[in-house]
């Protein structure tokens, strides 16, 4: 993951966060019904980004094996020749 996409990645979960916060903290709502709307908020934020994040690791796992397949080959060759 290069730099750009992992402030993209960050810039849009902070967003959402504070997009979602203030949305639901300027409803017209009982304190009970807004901790709860922010908790079910929370919860599914923290899936969302469990599930990008888990995205990107196996993304990742696989652009390093590819290298370490890479320098393997290369290494072969030279040892061969």
């Amino acid at each position: 993951m290069d730099k750009s996409t992992g402030k993209a990645l960050v810039g849009f979960i902070v967003g959402a966060a504070v997009g979602v916060a203030a949305g639901i903290l300027f409803a017209p709502q009982k304190g009970t019904d807004t901790r709860k709307e922010l908790r079910k908020k929370a919860d599914e934020l923290s899936k969302e980004v469990t599930s990008k994040v888990g995205e990107k690791m196996d993304e990742m796992k696989k652009y390093v094996q590819e290298i370490a397949d890479d320098a393997k080959t290369k290494y072969k060759k030279v040892e061969d020749a």
